[in-house]
């Protein structure tokens, strides 16, 4: 019962913490939204603030280390269906996109580490940051964002997309390269 307390306190602040960004609710206004996708123009977007966490299989990541790629950020947990079915999507986009200057990361919330670890075998290359609690989550500051939900961050730091939802390799794809296109000016 304990285990379970703390499962639901970390969904309510998590929840309750994404809900703003950059302490507004105007981050999503200024950007496009349909059908859970928030594309930002350049002159839009929000930046990232520091985002650090201990990786899933042991040291450190510090989205710091990354400026200048693009930078796809997945926010999963074993326990959600949804992020299952999306993981294979995220899995072939990460293998078309990186050549491109791209790099994938996944945030895991509200497991087990042996769970969470069994769950990305056979399923993804890429990292995933451990944040049982949410914390790092709260990092990003964004408007909305549940589990799933994957963030497309430009090669200035800062978010270009977001999506709300699971999502398929036709989504994510065409939006990670027009992202990637955009160069480093």
């Amino acid at each position: 019962m304990r285990r379970l307390a703390a499962v639901l306190a970390a969904a309510a602040l998590t929840a309750g913490a994404l809900a703003g960004c950059s302490g507004d609710d105007n981050w999503a206004k200024k950007c496009s939204t349909a059908a859970g996708v928030v594309e930002c123009a350049p002159d839009q977007r929000t930046a990232v603030k520091e985002v650090k966490g201990e990786l899933l299989d042991g040291g450190q990541y510090d989205l710091a280390q990354d400026r200048g790629k693009v930078v796809v950020v997945n926010f999963w947990g074993s326990w959600c269906n949804p992020c299952r079915a999306e993981a294979d999507d995220l899995e072939k986009t990460y293998q078309a996109t990186k050549a491109k200057g791209v790099t994938f990361i996944g945030v895991n919330s509200r497991d087990d580490k042996d769970a969470a670890r069994e769950f990305e075998r056979g399923r993804v290359t890429y990292p995933s940051i451990y944040d049982f609690d949410g914390k790092v989550g709260l990092q990003f500051d964004v408007t909305q964002v549940a589990t799933p939900a994957t963030l497309v961050i430009d090669r200035q730091g800062r978010i270009a997309v977001a999506l709300r939802q699971a999502t398929t390799v036709t989504q994510l794809q065409p939006l990670v390269e027009r992202v990637a296109a955009e160069g480093n000016g």
